[in-house]
């Protein structure tokens, strides 16, 4: 099982839109691409907030194959659509995991 994580560091002044549209919009359409099975949304708890909260989203993939299938067919796109909702009000980084348990 690899894990593809997303931590992304948001604006206080689109904080709350910006969980809607993951909740609604973002988490949704990359679930239906059928890569990852499973996912996990949640707020980073002692970390400074002074410009923002950190939020990371890990996505469950069954094979290294359906992540890269992921990365050529797919991201692309939807990191676009986040740029042009968002703008420089987000900042984040990617990292692939693998479980070893």
């Amino acid at each position: 099982m690899f894990i593809y994580n997303v931590t992304t560091k948001v604006s206080w002044s689109i904080h709350e839109a910006w969980v809607l549209w993951m909740r609604e919009k973002h988490i949704p359409a990359i679930m239906e691409k059928g890569c990852f099975t499973e996912y996990r949304f949640a707020r980073l708890l002692e970390t400074d907030d002074a410009e923002g909260p950190t939020y990371t989203t890990q996505y469950y993939a069954p094979s290294k194959e359906a992540y890269e299938r992921y990365i050529a067919e797919h991201a692309t796109a939807l990191r676009k659509d986040a740029l042009d909702n968002w703008g420089d009000q987000f900042i984040g980084f990617r990292s692939l995991m693998e479980l070893v348990n």
